[in-house]
């Protein structure tokens, strides 16, 4: 199952995620009209400081979700076919008892429904092919969407690139090439 990564490192707190999500959830799905639209529309990802990092906050989905072992009506479920923990709101009574377990502060309060708010991964882009909106807005990748061991993958090389680059002193800009092209580059190839 494909997973939303944090690079804690690139992430500026320029809240583009928090903006695609809310926009992603939004009746026109367009940023111009979720503007407009009453009662506004809200994110499901939350843009925090973490000591000199800022860390987007969102739901991990965890394997052994405590959220839907806590919920007594059974509103927070697990969907068969993207893995992802999700909430029924006709079924969701407002006691909150998923978000006093969540360990990550991932779970917040719907304003206008009173019920649990969470990241769903964005399912109608998922079921055509498409990253999660905050993954894709996110302008210095600092979200990524994929295989865990493809981005562990990528992870190495990227570390590799960087005592590669660390030890020739050849100077190439991360965001110009990928960790592959970097490490191709010194090695001649």
């Amino acid at each position: 199952m494909k997973e939303i990564f944090v690079d804690i490192e690139r992430c500026t707190a320029c809240k583009a995620c928090e903006i695609a999500c809310a926009v992603e959830h939004s009746a026109t799905k367009t940023l111009f009209g979720a503007v407009f639209e009453s009662p506004a529309p809200q994110k499901r990802v939350h843009v925090e400081p973490a000591l000199v990092y800022s860390y987007p906050v969102r739901c991990l989905h965890c394997t052994d979700a405590p959220c839907i072992a806590a919920c007594p009506n059974g509103a927070m479920t697990r969907d068969s076919v993207t893995g992802s923990v999700i909430v029924d709101e006709d079924r969701c009574q407002g006691c909150f008892m998923c978000a006093m377990v969540c360990q990550f502060g991932a779970i917040s309060v719907s304003a206008q429904t009173r019920t649990a708010l969470k990241c769903d991964r964005c399912p109608d882009r998922l079921a055509v092919g498409l990253p999660p909106a905050c993954v894709e807005a996110c302008p210095t990748r600092a979200l990524v969407f994929g295989e865990e061991e493809d981005l562990a993958s990528e992870k190495r090389l990227s570390a590799a690139a960087r005592v590669a680059q660390a030890v020739s002193g050849a100077a190439v800009h991360p965001s110009s090439a990928t960790p592959l092209d970097t490490l191709r580059s010194l090695r001649g190839y």
